[in-house]
């Protein structure tokens, strides 16, 4: 019986939760989050789009096949694209102009999920690759849900509700669905030794992601 993504999830479950649970995950939810925070994890998110679309760059030079190809580069348009803009035009109505986006140092989580994302590319396979980036994609419909369903969720009156109606577009969620069965049908192919080595990376990728939440809150205090 082969593998599948919920095994890796499950395998990191703890990692997991508190990734998809973050406290800031829950202030924004419930509108309670800084503004000052929610700031600057929109100006470090842009450059995190930037190395995002390197590495779905990445993956289209990894791609062995059509298919493969055609799935990374759909990826990476998605982002050059639409995520992008939409993220500059997101920013300008919190007063973040694109000017001051190109100008932005990197904070150091920025740095460590980022490089970490090209390095799993650049020294594995296509697979490692795709699970390491599989904590932000998928993740983040994840999140979106979570907040949705949760009962301390505020709907009305809250500056965040475009960011988690951004996760929640039905767009969003079938790019997540398209990469979450990408994903399945290669895992299952894969040997339980390989498959302990993307648990490893999977895990620190989410801890990554983890940590990103963090630097959030960490600007308000």
């Amino acid at each position: 019986m082969g593998y599948c993504l919920t095994d890796l999830i499950n395998a990191c479950q703890n990692d997991w939760r508190a990734y998809i649970e973050h406290d800031f995950v829950r202030q924004l939810g419930a509108a309670t989050l800084s503004e000052e925070s929610f700031r600057h994890y929109l100006k470090q998110d842009y450059l995190f789009l930037i190395h995002f679309a390197r590495a779905w760059g990445l993956a289209v030079y990894k791609s062995r096949d059509m298919t493969e190809l055609r799935h990374s580069l759909d990826s990476l348009k998605t982002i050059v694209d639409t995520e992008m803009g939409l993220h500059i035009g997101y920013c300008r109505e919190w007063g973040i102009d694109e000017e001051s986006l190109h100008d932005l140092p990197e904070a150091h989580e920025t740095l460590a999920y980022t490089r970490f994302v090209l390095d799993c590319g650049h020294r594995g396979e296509l697979l490692d690759l795709h699970v390491a980036l599989a904590p932000c994609l998928i993740g983040y419909a994840e999140v979106a849900d979570w907040i949705t369903s949760h009962p301390q969720t505020v709907t009305s009156d809250t500056p965040y509700q475009a960011w988690i109606d951004m996760y929640r577009d039905e767009n969003y969620q079938q790019a997540a669905r398209r990469e979450r069965r990408w994903l399945d049908a290669r895992l299952a192919e894969v040997s339980p030794r390989r498959f302990e080595q993307l648990i490893t990376t999977f895990r620190d990728a989410t801890r990554l992601e983890s940590a990103f939440w963090q630097m959030g809150l960490d600007a308000a205090s």
